[in-house]
């Protein structure tokens, strides 16, 4: 079924997606009163966000447009990857899909020290190590290069996978700079100066953690400026940066090489962290930094010692996705991508009844409030920002119109920041982002008529749909 793309859609997509969330709400500690304590302590503590709509379901696809899946350039969506994935297949008859034990323990073969050779030569790094995830990545680089008496310096929106490795890390001290801000930044690593005389002696380190593109709000890192300024306040070379470079790489930069690569900062970053399963549409992601680090990592990252090497179907998918990514057909994508967020952004802020909603506050974009969009570098991540509770009424309502759209809540991002994130690809036509528009205006016209009619417990229709299936389980219980 297809939504039509220029009039409103009277077809109902979101039924499938609402029940899956009202199956998640049920409350389910009471039922366990006078049974095992482990499963009712679990059930009460999960009936704590059941009781506000906060429980997370798994949901079965039920949308007809992507605006929300990581497969940006649309490698997945095309079947180009699916082809190139079949061609490393051919091209390697005898392969086992078994890894057959960790990286120390035979799980090490030709195939994976290829694709690591050829990853590296491509990006121009010493050393290329695949693992199975970001979070892998991350955990092993966080966990462990920071030595003994050394600082962690990060950006406060990190992510949640990069602090639970500095959680277990070495390190003497953690310290959060606000986002993206140099100036508190500059503060930080001036206070960490006077206040750690190894450090200050250059006989320590500051590790320093950043993204490229923030995956909530959908902004860049101003990592020059910061490279700057960590350099003239540890001339001895002694901070070192560590840029994560999930969402950025296959997106921009010289053959979709990334954030760092396209900044000319190759020289500057210690470690990048790059994954295979957003922009390059396979699995696992990669450790770029020299051979110290690698060897480091191979012999002390627990979460690398003690897990099965990847095997071969997720490595070949890999490098299939590295050589469509340097393609033509991949750069071209990238161009249209960049393009079609101009378009998206331009139709969104001209429509009057986002400029209504935005002036109310119940629509915002924070990272682009000034406008300036045309001017300055963007991403394809374009969040809507909404009122408390109001990203689960505008996320209904995009189901209901077959755009996945997803809502994201505390304590996920801070409160009072709730949102739907946006995500745009090259596989989405300008008729699509056209009807996502719409979509989202007709819901903020909605709920403009709401609040001018001064009902505080009126619920937009599509939320309607949804909390009465809710209050059915209730009834229920």
């Amino acid at each position: 079924m297809t939504v039509s793309l220029t009039e409103p859609t009277t077809t109902d997509h979101g039924a499938q997606w609402r029940r899956e969330w009202a199956d998640a709400q049920k409350i389910k500690g009471p039922g366990l009163k006078g049974g095992p304590a482990f499963y009712r302590n679990i059930e009460e503590e999960l009936d704590l966000a059941r009781q506000t709509g906060g429980g997370l379901p798994l949901h079965l696809p039920s949308h007809t447009i992507d605006f929300s899946t990581c497969d940006v350039l649309g490698l997945g969506r095309t079947g180009a990857l699916r082809e190139e994935f079949l061609k490393e297949l051919e091209a390697n008859p005898g392969f086992q899909i078994t890894a057959g034990g960790s990286r120390l323990c035979d799980g090490t073969n030709v195939y994976h020290d290829n694709f690591e050779r050829e990853i590296a030569e491509i990006v121009g790094v010493e050393s290329a190590l695949v693992v199975h995830s970001g979070w892998t990545a991350n955990q092993a680089i966080w966990s462990t290069v920071p030595r003994s008496g050394d600082v962690i310096v990060y950006d406060e929106l990190m992510h949640a996978t990069a602090l639970a490795g500095m959680k277990v890390s070495l390190a003497l001290e953690q310290r959060p700079f606000r986002h993206n801000d140099v100036d508190h930044f500059i503060e930080i690593m001036e206070d960490i100066k006077e206040s750690s005389p190894q450090v200050k002696a250059g006989k320590r380190c500051v590790i320093i953690g950043v993204e490229s593109y923030y995956s909530m709000d959908g902004d860049i890192c101003p990592l020059r400026e910061l490279i700057d300024a960590a350099k003239d306040i540890f001339p001895q070379g002694n901070a070192q940066f560590i840029v994560d470079e999930a969402h950025s790489f296959g997106c921009m930069g010289p053959g979709g090489l990334g954030f760092v690569k396209e900044q000319g900062l190759e020289d500057e970053v210690a470690i990048r962290m790059i994954t295979l399963g957003k922009a390059l549409a396979a699995s696992g992601a990669c450790i770029l930094s020299n051979n110290t680090i690698r060897s480091l990592l191979i012999n002390q990252a627990k979460v690398m010692i003690c897990s099965v090497a990847p095997s071969f179907p997720l490595s070949a998918a890999g490098r299939a996705g590295f050589r469509v990514m340097r393609s033509e057909k991949a750069q071209k994508a990238r161009e249209y991508l960049h393009d079609l967020t101009l378009f998206y952004l331009d139709t969104l802020t001209s429509n009057p009844i986002y400029k209504k909603a935005n002036a109310k506050g119940l629509l915002r974009m924070p990272v682009h409030e000034d406008g300036d969009w045309h001017e300055v570098p963007i991403t394809h991540i374009v969040p809507v920002w909404c009122k408390p509770k109001h990203a689960h009424y505008l996320s209904f309502h995009l189901v209901r119109d077959g755009i996945n759209g997803t809502p994201i809540v505390f304590p996920v991002v801070a409160r009072g920041e709730d949102r739907v994130r946006i995500f745009l690809h090259a596989h989405n036509t300008h008729e699509e982002v056209e009807f996502l528009v719409k979509s989202i205006c007709s819901w903020a016209e909605e709920m403009l008529e709401i609040e001018a009619s001064g009902d505080k417990n009126r619920l937009p229709s599509a939320a309607r749909l949804a909390y009465a299936l809710m209050e059915e389980e209730k009834g229920k219980n």
